[in-house]
């Protein structure tokens, strides 16, 4: 039997930044990234660095080469991962700021056997 993972959406705030001399404040550019999984292949389609998540999803599904892809977990300004545990055959996703955070969280929804099999990241993430 395999157990799916819900990925949970991230949504960033909105943020402004100074330069020095500069006489007004210019807005953050978003980045929007997406990974799609096809759970029985193993197939996988990544985007990133979109303007909107919903051409970031669309991406990723086009790019994922089997009819039973889903778009699993999407980011803003950060990063994806997936992991796989062969031993249970048990799938799990996540998003973070960082590469290491996605990594972290995908593999804390998995067994403990588990690897991380993809991640991407959008530029403006957290290095």
């Amino acid at each position: 039997m395999k157990k799916f993972v819900s990925g949970v959406v991230v949504a960033a705030a909105v943020g402004s930044a100074l330069t020095l001399g500069a006489p007004s404040a210019q807005a953050a550019r978003y980045y929007y990234g997406a990974i799609a999984l096809s759970t029985s292949t193993g197939y996988i389609g990544y985007s990133y660095d979109y303007s909107d998540v919903d051409t970031a999803e669309s991406r990723a599904l086009s790019s994922c080469d089997a009819a039973d892809c889903q778009s699993v977990v999407w980011f803003a300004n950060g990063c994806g991962a997936v992991a796989y545990s062969d031993r249970t055959a048990t799938w799990s996703w996540a998003y973070g700021d960082s590469r290491r955070t996605a990594q972290s969280r995908a593999l804390g929804e998995n067994y403990s056997d588990a690897a991380i099999v993809h991640w991407n990241c959008t530029s403006n993430h957290s290095k």
